[in-house]
């Protein structure tokens, strides 16, 4: 059988596109959370919204940490 391979940029692209997407996802909800202080305080959500983006922000730099090692690894 032959297998189709991936052209390494393509691949890349596909790896990387979603991490960058998580930044933006990421920034978003600190603008969110800093424009909506107040408001999210009031109705008492303001805890919920600061553990997803403490939850997010780890991740989206181990994945980042992640995906240059293996760049650099040459296996990406």
């Amino acid at each position: 059988m032959n297998e189709t391979k991936i052209n390494p940029a393509i691949l890349r692209l596909l790896v990387i596109f979603p991490n960058v997407l998580s930044y933006f996802l990421l920034f978003g909800m600190i603008i969110y959370i800093v424009t909506n202080f107040n408001g999210l305080q009031a109705a008492g959500a303001l805890n919920l919204w600061l553990i997803i983006a403490a939850v997010l922000a780890p991740m989206a730099l181990y994945t980042t940490y992640s995906i240059v090692k293996r760049i650099k690894a040459g296996t990406l």
